[in-house]
C-alpha cells in the first residue's frame, strides 16, 4: 500500500516556475520507495487525464511526453520519499489537475492504466 500526497499547486502568472512535490508513504515490508516508480499526469477540465512525465529507479532514467520536453523535469529524492516535478514557462493551457501516481514495478510506464497509487491531486491555475 503507498500513499500519494502532491503539494505546490496554485494559482500562478504565465511565465512562472513553480515545483510541485509527490510525498509518498510506503505502507508494505515487501518494498521500498526506492523500489517504485512514479508518474505526473494531469486532467484539465473537460479532458482526459494525460500523461506528463515518468521516472524509474533515479534521475537519468525518465520519459516525458512530447508536449512537456524542454520544460518539464521530473526529479526523486529516494532519502525523503519524494518526488517531484519541477515546470518552467508555464502556460495558461497548462492549467489542471496534476496528479502524482506510483507502481511496484521499476520501469518508465506512461499510461493510467499502469499505474496502482494515485494521489488526490494538486490544482495549478495559471493566469494570463
Amino acid at each position: 500500500q503507498v500513499q500519494l500526497v502532491e503539494s505546490g499547486g496554485g494559482l500562478v502568472q504565465a511565465g512562472s516556475s513553480p515545483r510541485l512535490s509527490c510525498s509518498a508513504s510506503v505502507y508494505t515490508s515487501l518494498h521500498t520507495f526506492s523500489d517504485h516508480a512514479f508518474g505526473w499526469f494531469r486532467q484539465a477540465p473537460g479532458k482526459e487525464r494525460e500523461f506528463v512525465a515518468a521516472i524509474g529507479w533515479n534521475d537519468a532514467n525518465v520519459y516525458y511526453a512530447d508536449s512537456m520536453k524542454g520544460r518539464f523535469t521530473i526529479s526523486r529524492d529516494n532519502t525523503i520519499n519524494t518526488v517531484y516535478l519541477q515546470m518552467n514557462n508555464l502556460k495558461p493551457e497548462d492549467t489542471a489537475v496534476y496528479y502524482c501516481a506510483a507502481n511496484n514495478r521499476l520501469g518508465l510506464w506512461f499510461r493510467t492504466s499502469e499505474y496502482d497509487y494515485w494521489g488526490q491531486g494538486t490544482q495549478v491555475t495559471v493566469s494570463s
